[in-house]
């Protein structure tokens, strides 16, 4: 089988130097979709050095995503790409994400979970500086076919619908481009670009990567509900729930509570298809 649990979590951690500038930060900020308008003060702390923010969910992406890639590649661990999807992050801030930094990250496969037709990787990356922790970051992966090995199904995630309206709603576009340009951040798998290699995923073209409706939609609950402040952020996690093509509108519902903003992500063209699902904001 693929995948051997047991190796896969007894492994030793890996360990990789990383660093990033404000070129890296720039380019991943474009990749969300910031700098529109592109004088608007509120944009450009986004996209100037000389007064740049680094959003908390650039984690997912320093080092050219290394946590990740080293999970991906660990011991125990021998799957086919085409049969890989996003199913769920969270990111823990420790602190502030430094405009220009260099760190450690230590990456291991946590758990591994049995759907009955898919497994579950929990790939757990820990990344400290000089100073100290940074942050910890955990991506669940679902491999479809390597389930049925009589394993843990794993916690539920699910969390209760949030009541009444939302506080606020906004809609965010798509690029036709935005997947060609995100992937410039590390995450290369061409199933974000290639049209064939699409189709043997199973769909009709290239999807848009998870991790980027996952900062867009972290980049609009900080524009719209906390000021704009990036530090903020104390967590943020989310499910993945449905894809989003190249071209489409998030439709993102905010719904605000003390030290947490509960979001829901819908594809608005598509009758509100579900994009992601359980998603939270934890901030001071």
């Amino acid at each position: 089988m693929p995948i051997d649990a047991a190796k896969a979590v007894a492994a030793e951690p890996r360990s990789a130097e990383i660093a990033w500038d404000h070129k890296d930060i720039q380019l991943y900020h474009l990749g969300l979709g910031a700098g529109v308008p592109a004088t608007d003060p509120d944009e450009l702390r986004y996209t100037l050095e000389s007064g740049l923010h680094v959003l908390p969910s650039f984690a997912t992406v320093a080092g050219a995503g290394m946590g990740m890639m080293g999970g991906l590649s660990a011991p125990g661990i021998d799957v086919n790409l085409a049969a890989v999807l996003h199913g769920g992050q969270t990111i823990t801030l420790h602190r502030p994400i430094p405009v220009k930094g260099s760190a450690t990250t230590t990456s291991r496969v946590a758990a591994v979970y049995d759907k009955g037709k898919a497994a579950v990787l929990v790939l757990r990356s820990e990344v400290a500086d000089a100073e100290g922790p940074l942050w910890t970051s955990d991506a669940q992966i679902f491999v479809r076919g390597e389930g049925g090995f009589g394993g843990d199904r794993g916690p539920s995630v699910r969390l209760p619908a949030p009541d009444g309206d939302p506080d606020r709603t906004v809609e965010r576009p798509v690029r036709e481009d935005q997947a060609l340009l995100y992937r410039l951040s590390g995450d290369w798998n061409p199933l974000h670009a290639d049209p064939e290699f699409a189709k043997l995923a199973g769909f009709d073209r290239p999807i848009l990567h998870g991790l980027c409706t996952y900062g867009m939609t972290l980049k609009a609950v900080v524009d719209t509900l906390l000021g704009g402040d990036v530090s903020r952020v104390r967590g943020y996690s989310t499910r993945f729930t449905g894809v989003v093509f190249p071209g489409e509108t998030l439709r993102i519902r905010m719904w605000r509570t003390e030290g947490r903003v509960q979001a829901t992500v819908t594809a608005a063209e598509r009758d509100d298809a579900p994009v992601l699902a359980d998603t939270v904001v934890e901030h001071a």
